[in-house]
């Protein structure tokens, strides 16, 4: 047993709103009719998890796990301008209250990609006024709901949102302007602090953080001076500007930490001057990202300056095989011990994802649960590597 593991380290994995619920109606949903996500996927039923969640949180706790981390949906909350559903915050509340009887600790992440279809059609983060009417959701959120959770999470992954969005065109509203990506970056920076300052107002003791991936970016060739000029400039955009804008409203660092990113300076194709090269050596999962876990390492050895706690809210592959997965669960994990052991604050080590969902526009086909999801029947499946994330737990518990 490791003995730098203390007893109140968080493990768990992770589900969101969208890609799990179900019958959702926000941006994302209305963006899916164009027949643009892989194989014109809808995410429609998806897991039906706004059904079966107790089925799912029961999964969890006899997979060890003493934490879940969760999204609300927006759109759900608040479906109108300044109208709040009743029967919404009520199903939330249901949600928590299950957490808590089974022992599971919330964190809960209180925008996750998605949009009301007002707020899209209002021009998103384009807008300076989305932020204060996202800190307005909040204020309901946190006034109905913040008695149950502790640990906070205000968005999910800005930077990758506003690159998938503004920057590669990928993302709904898929608007291709650098000059647009700035602007959303800055009113999700905005948006952060306000809702930090709403959810300290009135749980002082509450634990408030962003979830965001943080990339290792290494030169392809590494004594090449334009792929270590595009290394530095990707790892201020993608990793130092959004901490350096927020850390002081954060009193934990969510970090989303998939695979390493080697880059190669391409003057011929600019808008793809981020696009990772993956080493044929090594291993890829399904969606071909190379799988090195000494990359967790040197993230959080860096992420280690900025004096703030890390809780590591999303780690996983894609594995429909389930042929990665446990080593790949275990690799990281001993990462995470080392990091520990050189005076990285982590406290937590959250999996994605704790059942299959639907991967955004790359819909049902990349496998990421610890749990199988059969859509046609929705049966759940517990994968085998799944019963090992549990000893991994098992073994590194204190007493």
């Amino acid at each position: 047993m490791s003995e730098v593991f203390p007893r109140h380290f968080l493990w768990g994995a992770a589900t969101s709103a969208h890609q799990v619920e179900g019958n959702n109606h926000n941006d994302w949903t209305e963006w899916e009719k164009l027949g643009l996500v892989k194989d014109q996927e809808h995410s429609g039923l998806a897991t039906d998890h706004w059904h079966r969640y107790k089925q799912d949180f029961a999964l969890a706790k006899d997979l060890g796990h003493n934490t879940h981390r969760l999204s609300i949906e927006w759109s759900r909350i608040e479906p109108r301008p300044g109208e709040f559903s009743a029967e919404a915050i009520e199903h939330y509340r249901q949600v928590l209250m299950e957490l808590h009887r089974l022992g599971l600790k919330p964190i809960v992440t209180l925008q996750h990609f998605t949009l009301p279809t007002w707020v899209a059609r209002q021009g998103g983060w384009l807008r300076r006024k989305t932020a204060d009417h996202f800190a307005r959701y909040v204020l309901i959120v946190i006034k109905e709901l913040g008695s149950l959770a502790q640990y906070w999470i205000t968005m999910n992954e800005p930077t990758i949102y506003t690159t998938m969005v503004y920057v590669e065109g990928y993302w709904p509203p898929q608007q291709k302007n650098l000059w647009s990506a700035w602007l959303a970056i800055r009113n999700l920076v905005t948006a952060h602090r306000l809702a930090y300052q709403v959810i300290h107002r009135h749980f002082p003791g509450h634990q408030v953080g962003a979830a965001n991936n943080i990339t290792d970016f290494m030169a392809w060739r590494r004594h090449n001076v334009l792929d270590q000029a595009l290394r530095g400039f990707a790892h201020y955009w993608h990793n130092q500007w959004w901490l350096d804008q927020t850390y002081l409203t954060q009193d934990f660092i969510g970090l989303n930490f998939y695979f390493p990113h080697w880059l190669k300076f391409r003057l011929t194709t600019p808008i793809k001057v981020f696009a990772p090269h993956h080493p044929p050596r090594l291993p890829k999962n399904d969606l071909g990202w190379t799988i090195y876990p000494p990359s967790l390492g040197h993230v959080l050895d860096w992420l280690k300056h900025y004096q703030r706690p890390i809780i590591v809210t999303e780690n996983g592959i894609a594995d429909a095989s389930d042929h990665w997965r446990a080593d790949f669960i275990r690799r990281h994990v001993s990462e995470i011990e080392q990091a520990r052991g050189r005076g990285v604050d982590v406290r937590g080590y959250i999996h994605w994802s704790l059942i299959d969902n639907f991967e955004w526009r790359e819909g049902f086909g990349p496998r990421f649960g610890l749990v199988e999801i059969d859509y046609p029947t929705q049966k759940r499946t517990i994968r085998p590597s799944a019963y090992a994330f549990r000893e991994i737990i098992r073994q590194h518990q204190a007493p």
